[in-house]
């Protein structure tokens, strides 16, 4: 495994099925998924629709994570992070990153994510910077992370460092031209 991966000094965990309707494993992120918010040109902030299965049968709660590890910070750029969502919730709608849209079940802690808001920001990296890599990663979690929205992306990866019992991915590209 890479230095320059997500998973890097974290443990292998059980991996389980994660698919989407918006976005394909491997392929560029549409436009929707890019930052009209960080000007990019027909970007939307419209985080994808998710849906998982074949999770550990003993987990409690997920975490759903959108982050580019390619971003030129020294450490990446969290996307989206969202807490504690049920074990029941097995999927999100395209759009459950945007809090107008309300479409995020009762009892999920969505976080400020490295540009501030509490929201889905989309793919936005620099000009002739190259391809960067997005990993949407949904986290199966042996009890909830119990943190609240003031805590940082960092901070509840280094919780499910503890907690974290399955993972799934999909990783996707995006670059500026």
């Amino acid at each position: 495994m890479s230095v320059n991966s997500p998973f890097y000094n974290l443990p292998e965990l059980p991996t389980f099925t994660l698919t989407s309707t918006d976005i394909v494993n491997g392929a560029e992120l549409p436009a929707a998924q890019a930052s009209g918010a960080m000007a990019v040109p027909g970007g939307e902030d419209r985080s994808p629709q998710l849906s998982w299965s074949g999770f550990p049968a003993e987990t409690k709660a997920f975490a759903v994570t959108c982050y580019d590890p390619d971003a030129p910070t020294g450490s990446g750029f969290w996307h989206w992070t969202v807490t504690d969502l049920d074990a029941s919730v097995t999927s999100l709608p395209a759009d459950a990153g945007n809090p107008d849209a309300g479409l995020l079940p009762e009892g999920a802690v969505t976080l400020n994510n490295d540009a501030g808001q509490p929201r889905f920001v989309g793919a936005a990296p620099p000009q002739g910077h190259g391809p960067h890599r997005y990993y949407f990663i949904v986290t199966a979690l042996s009890e909830p992370l119990g943190i609240d929205e003031t805590a940082t992306p960092a901070f509840a990866g280094f919780n499910m460092y503890f907690k974290g019992i399955g993972r799934a991915w999909l990783e996707c590209t995006y670059e500026a031209r």
